[in-house]
C-alpha cells in the first residue's frame, strides 16, 4: 500500500480535484497541471531547484490552458519559466512532452528524453502512434469491422504532432549533474519502449507513468515481432525497487513512500495478469479470443469501445509474455 507524502494532495486526487503545488522535499515541487476535458484531470510535473537552474520533469499537454496554469503555479511558488535550464521527459506521450518546446523557447532549456522515445527515431523504427496502433489492432485477431471502428475512434482523439526535437537522446544509465544535485536517467521500458525514470540521489525517483501510487501500469503497444512490454515492465520494476529511493514521484495521482514495496506489489499484479492469460488462452487463441474471456471490471459487452480497445491491446501485450 502506497504511503502518500502529502495526505492533502492524495485527498484532492481521490476527491477528483486538482491539487495545488506541494513541496515533496526541500527544493522539489510537485506541480499538477489541469487537463481540461480529460478523464485524467491532471498531469503532475516536477520542479527541482539546483544551483545550475531549475530542472523540470515532464511538460504537460501542448494546450494554452495547460501552459497558463503551469506559469501561474510557478509564480505561486516563487519561480518562473525563464529560470528552467533543463527539461527531463519520462516518455513521449502528449500529456508529458506538450509544452517542452515552449519552455525551451522562453528559457533556452535543453530537452532530454530516452533515445527509443525520440520521435524521429520512433518514426524510423516503428512509425507514428497511429501506425503502431493500427498494427497492434491487426495483430489482435479482432474482426475487421471491430478493428476499423476502434481505429477510427482513436484517430478522433490522437491529436499529437510527434515533432518535438530533442537536444539529448539518452542512451542507457546516465548521470546528470546540476550543480549540487545529481540525477540518474535510468531506462525503464514497459509503458513505452523508451520510457525513462529519473533517480535523484537524495532519494527520489520520478516514475512518469511506470509506477503510480494506485492501479496497474498501461503496457506499451505491441507492433514488432520482438516486442514484450510486459516482460520489459517486470524487469523495470526490479530496477526501480533496487534504486534505493524512498519517495516515488509519479506523473499522475500523488507522490508516495515505500517505493520498493509498491514495485513488488505492482510486479505481483502484472505477473498474475500474465498467468491469467496463460490459463485462459488455448492453442491458437488470439488476443481477441482471450480479451473477451478476461475478468475485467465489467463484462466485455458492457465495456465502452474505447475501454475495449485499451483492454484488447493490453491483452495482446500480456499474451506476448505468456507464450
Amino acid at each position: 500500500m502506497s504511503i502518500p507524502v502529502s495526505e492533502a494532495h492524495a485527498a484532492s486526487y481521490r476527491a477528483r480535484e486538482v491539487p495545488a503545488p506541494v513541496q515533496v522535499i526541500e527544493g522539489v515541487w510537485a506541480v499538477p497541471v489541469p487537463l481540461h476535458g480529460s478523464a485524467l484531470r491532471a498531469v503532475t510535473v516536477f520542479l527541482i531547484e539546483t544551483r545550475a537552474g531549475l530542472v523540470l520533469v515532464d511538460a504537460g499537454y501542448d494546450h494554452p490552458s495547460c501552459w497558463a496554469s503551469f506559469r501561474r503555479s510557478l509564480t505561486s511558488i516563487g519561480h518562473s519559466v525563464e529560470a528552467i535550464s533543463t527539461v527531463l521527459l519520462t516518455h513521449n506521450h502528449p500529456d508529458h512532452v506538450g509544452f517542452a518546446d515552449r519552455v525551451r523557447t522562453v528559457s533556452g532549456a535543453r530537452v532530454l528524453m530516452g533515445a527509443a522515445d525520440d520521435f524521429a527515431a520512433m518514426h524510423r523504427v516503428r512509425g507514428g502512434f497511429l501506425d503502431q496502433l493500427g498494427t497492434a489492432l491487426d495483430l489482435t485477431g479482432a474482426p475487421a469491422d471491430v478493428v476499423d471502428a476502434m481505429y477510427a475512434d482513436a484517430v478522433k482523439v490522437a491529436e499529437h504532432h510527434e515533432s518535438l526535437r530533442l537536444d539529448v537522446a539518452l542512451q542507457g544509465d546516465t548521470d546528470l549533474a546540476f550543480g549540487d544535485v545529481t540525477i540518474r536517467a535510468v531506462p525503464a521500458p514497459g509503458h513505452t519502449y523508451g520510457h525513462t525514470v529519473y533517480y535523484d540521489t537524495r532519494g527520489l525517483v520520478f516514475t512518469g507513468d511506470t509506477m503510480m501510487a494506485e492501479g496497474p501500469t498501461q503496457l506499451a503497444i505491441v507492433s514488432r515481432p520482438g516486442d514484450d512490454p510486459a516482460g520489459d515492465l517486470l524487469r523495470t520494476l526490479d530496477r526501480i525497487r533496487d534504486l534505493g529511493a524512498t519517495i516515488a514521484c509519479p506523473a499522475h495521482q500523488f507522490p508516495y513512500r515505500d517505493v520498493a514495496g509498491r514495485a513488488e506489489e505492482l510486479k505481483a499484479f502484472h505477473r498474475a495478469e500474465v498467468d491469467q492469460v496463460r490459463t485462459i488462452a488455448g492453442p491458437g487463441d488470439t488476443a481477441w479470443d482471450v480479451a473477451r474471456r478476461m475478468p475485467w471490471k465489467k463484462p466485455w459487452d458492457e465495456l465502452g469501445r474505447g475501454t475495449r480497445r485499451f483492454s484488447l491491446v493490453h491483452t495482446l501485450a500480456l499474451l506476448r509474455n505468456a507464450r
